[in-house]
């Protein structure tokens, strides 16, 4: 190193020595995060990260020198101590790890403040706002870029199993409401958690760091390997690619966004979405003197009542305007900006940064923040930008923002050259996964999304028999005999053997919950203790419930799995797809919609997915491998895991006609209520009667011997074999069923910014906004459908499961739709069904009328045809149709929401919709422009209408309001706005007109209204516009130009 850098060096470590090393604890190794305290003892987890990443880093730089008189051991070792100070703290609370694993409770969550010289926790876990998924994934990331530097920070497998446990207790992070970067929750600071993109955004990429990461470096084996699940990895992404440039529904963007989309996270390599993301953050919270860390935040100004932990009411608006802007921030950009090699930007944001300094002695100080006087705040507020702000404290008696000041170093060592980019993160998170080093090749990578991939498929019949019938039909299959040595395993074992990992009996740690493998986890090929298997997808699990007996559904769902790995799949190597074929799903019309699959298969595409179609032992060189080495049991132990076995049916099939349809089950002799039904009639009395019994004696009464539930399950098992399907769901509802995937499809749906809502149409409904467990589930279902429609508990099952799979792969065909309404959507399809009826008159078919009458794929495929918006259909639907489809959707058009704010802006009094009173205040002193929590509270007004055409017409009469206002700003209301008094009064100009020129009487059905289009000479436009200015015109007017002019 040149002589002018090792003397910058020496300056910087003269400066990291007085401002940073001198307050490490000698005992714990954190560091203070309050120095303004004349005796400082508490230690917060993330202000002491970055302290060690910042001793880190210039251990690092001192390694360019040849005699760096003992400091690069020093420093590092200093870094270490820090690293494992914070561990011990946390192993110290293994048991909080172990519950919230199993319930993301915020009692539960680890600490993230400890007492500088004991390492105790400073608060109960009730007294302040723990859980910080972002700090703990922060903690992963550093752990991992400085093992990679070749620090020795774990030493023993217990803290290889912690460190595992961490990696569980981040994952998920997509269905975990925290406090956040700022330990207040929302915007609001009640004491309420929310998702934060910025928490989701780090704990994805830690789990990407951390993948097949070795804790012991170098010198490591196989059992300190560090595991992930890809699934759980994918939602995080999903949900964070959602989420941003949006932080959370209070926050429409965050300063902490920073850190998650660029170091030292990396969490997103897309360019244009992290750049909007950044760019978000500059226009929305850029000051002369920093970041204002979000909107609104009270946090250290002078108008902050300090005596009490949470705000009031609407006292967020105090606020506004004077929030206190961090120059931390600008130290984040120049970071940024040298990962770009963008030095232009480098000078910009040096310069920008270096009025903000405070000097010292002890070297430039960087103050925590910049606030404005209380004898200015008045003045701020009415001129935004016209007063001076102070800094903080920092910088005189030795007080230090020590988080600031790592930041602020780190960026000085590259900007000087004295630190490399890569020598910062050494695992190259800033890099695409395809450009990283690879790792070992034992473990599964990461990689950008392949540009033509191949799914490989590989088909495996469960007998011989069936094996040599499909052959006949030039279908080539391999039965698990013939696989060997290689293994078939079903989900339920692969989740058995990763229960496993992690485990620590010393800790009370029992390692990963017993959580379902998804698609993308199914589709890699495992080795452990010299066996390889592969497993099998969910979907072929043999289920109790109905939509098995559906072929056609089945079908559905495996091409929904394939284009879900076409589209999801990011390791390196091919995915493996094992596709289970029983005789059940040959018997009947079943085997043609089996064939036309395979043929698909056998043509290499399949819905424009590559597919390659061959033996499992061809596929093993391509695929993608990931190798158990914590499994340590002995595979000869029958009863450790259960492979799928062959199984020997007896003689052999000629064809399909061989295949003997579902069994008939003996019963006893009856001829009451037991008798078996001849028609589709007759078995829907049946079961009708049967909830008689059910209602009165329980499901486990019997008669001759057989319970209401055998009943049941008889009648059901029979009903689908003849595709009577009212029958077989209300059996199924009767027998209180749930389906498994049902938790995982709703969390689907959640992670992709929407909320859901259970509960019968015209009925109330619950609404569902963060993942839940299968049991709430079932009780909503039953509580909320059933009382009200029997088939309804069920149906909407099916419908989460196809929405869940739909918006995976066609997140478009949603959009405009924040809340999707389960039960609103079967009316959906069911008007649908009404307006196909209209056009066939004639037809008596119940599949033309109903929708439970409809099989599975049915419903589906109706599904999808309700969704897809009208542009894309080209058909002739009515108005009136179009109407009640949206409504029924809850679908608004573009820039709604932005559009009800600007009218609230303009209605002191509030708005009114079907008796729902939505006030100007403190809704707009409680909430920001944008914000997602706005717009849910209109959609909380609008749920209020029962009447899907209605709903719709409300929707557009509010932008024709909202029109008005904008061409109008001298315009507003006095009275609160009755959105039914103007669609009324709307109506009434219709009809007046609509008599006189067709000679008609006027009719109390609002039918004609709907059915009229917008935007015609007499549409519904011209008539709503012109209800609500005469509304309008009854307000006050601020007449700044002739009203003739303006009105339009």
């Amino acid at each position: 190193m040149k002589k002018r850098s090792r003397s910058s060096a020496l300056t910087i470590s003269k400066w990291v020595k007085r401002q940073i090393l001198r307050y490490q604890s000698p005992t714990t190794g954190l560091f203070p995060c309050d120095l303004s305290h004349p005796s400082p003892s508490e230690a917060h987890v993330r202000d002491s990260l970055y302290c060690a990443a910042c001793v880190w880093a210039l251990s690092s730089a001192y390694k360019r020198i040849d005699d760096d008189k003992g400091r690069t051991h020093e420093l590092s070792q200093s870094a270490v101590k820090c690293m494992r100070g914070i561990l011990a703290c946390w192993m110290r609370q293994a048991d909080k790890v172990e519950k919230f694993k199993q319930s993301q409770s915020t009692k539960n969550a680890l600490h993230s403040k400890f007492y500088l010289v004991t390492g105790d926790p400073v608060h109960k876990d009730d007294e302040y706002e723990h859980l910080q998924i972002d700090c703990v994934a922060l903690y992963l990331i550093f752990l991992v870029q400085m093992i990679q530097s070749g620090l020795q920070i774990i030493f023993t497998t217990d803290e290889v199993n912690f460190v595992q446990n961490l990696v569980f207790y981040v994952e998920r992070a997509y269905r975990t409401p925290d406090y956040g970067m700022w330990e207040r929750g929302s915007s609001y600071n009640n004491g309420v958690t929310e998702m934060h993109a910025s928490s989701i955004g780090m704990a994805k990429a830690a789990l990407e760091a951390v993948n097949g990461s070795n804790m012991f470096g170098g010198s490591g084996t196989n059992y300190s390997v560090v595991f992930i699940d890809i699934d759980a990895h994918y939602r995080n992404r999903m949900t964070f690619d959602t989420m941003l440039p949006r932080e959370s529904a209070s926050k429409n963007t965050d300063a902490s966004l920073i850190s998650a989309v660029s170091w030292p996270a990396f969490g997103i390599h897309e360019e244009a979405l992290m750049n909007r993301t950044l760019e978000k953050v500059q226009r929305k919270l850029r000051g002369r003197y920093g970041f204002k860390r979000f909107l609104r935040d009270g946090a250290y100004t002078e108008a902050e009542d300090k005596n009490r932990k949470y705000y009031r009411q609407g006292e967020t608006n105090t606020f506004d305007g004077i929030e206190c802007e961090w120059p931390l921030f600008c130290c984040y950009f120049i970071i940024d900006s040298v990962y770009k090699g963008d030095q232009e930007k480098v000078e910009y944001w040096q310069n920008e940064l270096k009025p903000l300094l405070k000097p010292s002695v002890d070297g430039d100080v960087l103050p925590r923040y910049y606030y404005v006087a209380k004898e200015d705040l008045e003045a701020e507020k009415a001129h935004p930008g016209s007063q001076e702000r102070h800094p903080s404290s920092e910088g005189e008696n030795n007080n230090f923002f020590l988080w600031g000041q790592s930041v602020y170093i780190i960026s000085q060592l590259l900007v000087d050259n004295l630190l490399t980019k890569h020598e910062l993160d050494p695992v190259r998170r800033y890099l695409p996964a395809s450009k990283r080093p690879k790792g070992s090749k034992r473990y599964s990578a990461f990689q950008s999304s392949p540009t033509d991939l191949v799914i490989q498929v590989t088909l495996i019949a469960e007998s011989v028999r069936l094996q040599q019938m499909l052959a006949t039909y030039g279908i080539q299959t391999q039965t698990p005999h013939q696989i060997e040595p290689i293994q078939i395993w079903p989900p339920s074992e692969l989740v058995k053997a990763y229960e496993q990992l992690g485990v620590n009996e010393k800790l009370g740690l029992k390692g990963r919950p017993p959580r379902p493998i998804g698609g993308l986890g199914t589709a890699k090929i495992y080795r452990a203790c010299g066996e390889t298997f592969l497993c099998y997808p969910l979907l072929f699990e043999v289920s109790d419930f109905y939509l098995s007996q559906d072929m056609q559904f089945v079908i559905d769902d495996i091409k929904s799995d394939l284009k879900f790995l076409g589209k999801c799949w990011k390791l390196a190597g091919r995915p493996t797809f094992c596709m289970l074929i029983r005789e059940d799903n040959l018997r009947g019309h079943s085997a043609r919609y089996i064939f036309d699959l395979l043929a698909q298969f056998k043509r290499g595409d399949c819905d424009g997915i590559k597919i390659r179609l061959g033996r499992l032992q061809e596929f093993i060189s391509s695929a993608c491998i990931e190798h158990l080495d914590f499994l340590s049991l002995d595979f000869t132990d029958d009863t450790a895991f259960h492979p799928f076995m062959e199984k020997d049916m007896g003689k052999q099939f000629r064809s399909l006609t061989d295949i003997p349809q579902m069994a008939r089950v003996e019963e006893s002799a009856s001829t009451d209520l037991w008798d078996d039904p001849q028609e589709c009639e007759n078995s829907y009395a049946q079961v009708q009667m049967l909830q008689v019994l059910l209602n009165r004696e329980g499901l486990y009464f019997r008669v001759h011997n057989v319970t209401v539930e055998e009943k049941l399950e008889k009648i059901s098992l029979r009903a689908g074999t003849r595709r009577q399907w009212a029958v077989v769901r209300y059996a199924a509802s009767l027998l209180g069923k749930v389906v498994d995937s049902l938790a995982p499809s709703i969390t689907a749906i959640l992670v992709r910014g929407k909320q859901v809502t259970l509960g019968a149409f015209g009925h109330e409904e619950e609404v569902i906004d963060k993942p839940i467990s299968p049991d709430d589930i079932r009780n909503i279902l039953y509580t909320r459908c059933y009382p009200f429609d029997v088939v309804q508990a069920v149906l909407q099952q099916e419908l989460v499961l196809s929405i869940g799979r739909v918006i995976t792969t066609n997140p478009e065909l949603f959009n405009g739709i924040l809340k999707i309404r389960i039960g609103w959507i079967v009316q959906a399809m069911q008007l649908e069904l009404n307006y196909r009826s209209e056009l066939h008159p004639g037809a008596d078919s119940p599949t033309l009328k109903e929708v439970a009458y409809l099989s599975p794929t049915e419903i589906k495929r109706l599904l999808l045809h309700v969704l897809t918006p009208m542009t894309e259909q080209h058909d002739d639907r009515s108005v009136i149709w179009n109407r009640q489809l949206s409504g029924a959707l809850n679908r608004v058009p573009q820039n709604f929401y932005d559009r009800m704010w600007t009218v609230l802006e303009r209605t002191p009094a509030g708005l009114k919709v079907s008796g729902y009173h939505l006030p100007q205040q403190p809704t707009l002193s409680d909430m920001t422009e944008y914000e997602l929590n706005f717009s849910l509270l209109v959609e909380l007004m609008l749920s209020k209408i029962a009447d899907p055409a209605y709903r719709q017409i409300i929707v557009e009469a509010f932008m024709v309001v909202a029109t008005l206002l904008d061409r109008n700003p001298e315009l507003s209301f006095s009275k609160p706005v009755d959105m039914d008094k103007i669609v009324n009064e709307a109506f009434e100009m219709f009809q007046k007109d609509r008599s006189q020129r067709e000679e008609e009487e006027k009719q109390d059905s609002m039918n004609s209204f709907y059915n009229s289009p917008a935007n015609l000479k007499h549409g519904t436009t011209s008539y709503i516009a012109r209800a609500a200015l005469n509304l309008l015109l009854e307000g006050e007017i601020n007449r700044t130009q002739d009203l003739s002019c303006v009105l339009s």
